[in-house]
């Protein structure tokens, strides 16, 4: 049996992302609980704030709209328009799916 990997403590402002339990696709936390599918349309929690907003994060969980709930670390002020995330994972979820569903 495994055990829950334990999150590290943020060091850089946070935004959390989650796929969308309707059709699948990547979606972040955007104000007030609303969860958008663009990363342009958050606003990163400060690393103090972290946990406000992973609990804001998880009542999307909850309530079934959203599915895998975790913080993101990034760039504020990136070059996205928006939020940047700092990880190369993070910045190809942000491009949108990378194999289109029609050729699957």
């Amino acid at each position: 049996m495994s055990t829950k990997a334990k999150a590290r403590p943020a060091t850089a402002p946070v935004v959390f992302t989650a796929n969308r339990l309707r059709d699948g696709r990547v979606v972040w936390l955007g104000t007030e609980g609303a969860w958008r599918d663009r990363i342009t349309e958050t606003t990163p929690f400060t690393p103090e704030a972290s946990d406000q907003g992973l609990a804001l994060a998880q009542q999307g969980e909850r309530a079934q709209l959203v599915v895998g709930v975790y913080a993101v670390e990034v760039d504020p002020n990136g070059g996205l328009g928006g939020p940047t995330p700092l990880k190369f994972r993070e910045r190809l979820r942000v491009q949108g799916p990378s194999v289109a569903a029609e050729a699957a």
